[in-house]
């Protein structure tokens, strides 16, 4: 990374009756530090990019995108950066500390923290956007789809676009729709959706809706990109296919990249890097775009 200061561990919200709940935050050398991208800072501050990371929302840990991707070198996050955005990769409470939507919180609280501080880091707060993979997408789904929502009777939680890899979106139907060599269902018992929602999807259908991301879509939705390998044994395919045919039917952008053969993590059967590459490409290129558009 040639770009900037990593601050590390910066407290952006403590929960009653929890840990406190950290993130890094990743700040670029400034507009002239050589990046090509047009997402420099400009008269209101350099776009920024709120990452939430995966594990099932059961584990994981900020500024991962999990040992797969890690493992790869690629360093996503620090691309980012060097693309001209400042980044905040933030933690959330997961099952073992609370269900949901006790994620959902944390992740706007981390929206409305680098908003409240945007001056004090150069962030323009009109360009801010949201990123995950995994659990990461669905919680970056969800604060696209329900910014001002009276959800924890706060505002200002609203971002401007979304990028989310492989996001499960619709929990209700994940078991129906994974393939027959799938590692995981969600409607194995003590299964990872289960956990969130503190009840097997099928016997607490209306939680597993509110949980769902799909639920919340509506025409004034922020532009969406989401990416998924065709061969994901964790989450399905079609969860991303649904959301985008969902957010198309009412009127909002998105687009759909589906990277082919590619496992959860981008994992390849030539074990090569093209599909980690190809995501990370595409998420810069999307976040790039919708900076220049303001």
């Amino acid at each position: 990374m040639t770009a900037g200061q990593v601050l590390k561990g910066i407290e952006f919200f403590h929960p009653g009756g929890a840990t406190p709940l950290l993130l890094d935050l990743y700040l670029p050398a400034g507009s002239d530090a050589g990046c090509d991208t047009g997402a420099d800072a400009g008269e209101s501050g350099f776009p920024a990019v709120i990452h939430f990371h995966g594990g099932g929302w059961r584990m994981g840990e900020r500024s991962s995108l999990g040992p797969t991707v890690d493992g790869f070198g690629l360093s996503p996050i620090e691309q980012l950066v060097e693309a001209g955005f400042v980044v905040a990769s933030a933690d959330y409470r997961l099952t073992d500390a609370a269900t949901f939507p006790a994620q959902l919180l944390d992740a706007k609280a981390a929206v409305r923290w680098l908003r409240a501080h945007a001056a004090d880091y150069g962030v323009d707060p009109g360009r801010i956007y949201a990123w995950g993979d995994s659990a990461g997408g669905h919680l970056a789904s969800l604060v696209g789809l329900t910014a001002r929502a009276a959800t924890d009777g706060a505002t200002d939680d609203d971002v401007a676009a979304v990028a989310a890899w492989y996001p499960p979106t619709d929990l209700n139907r994940m078991g129906e729709q994974a393939r027959p060599d799938a590692v995981a269902r969600a409607d194995d018992p003590g299964s990872r959706e289960a956990l969130l929602i503190g009840a097997q999807p099928a016997d607490a259908p209306d939680k597993a809706k509110a949980a769902s991301p799909l639920t919340y879509v509506h025409p004034d939705a922020p532009p969406f990109l989401l990416v998924h390998g065709t061969a994901d044994r964790f989450v399905p395919v079609a969860q991303s296919a649904s959301l985008t045919e969902a957010l198309e039917s009412a009127g909002a952008a998105v687009e759909l990249l589906l990277i082919e053969d590619a496992d959860h993590m981008w994992q390849l059967p030539d074990g090569t890097q093209a599909a980690a590459r190809q995501a990370t490409a595409a998420t810069i290129d999307f976040f790039r775009r919708q900076a220049q558009k303001h």
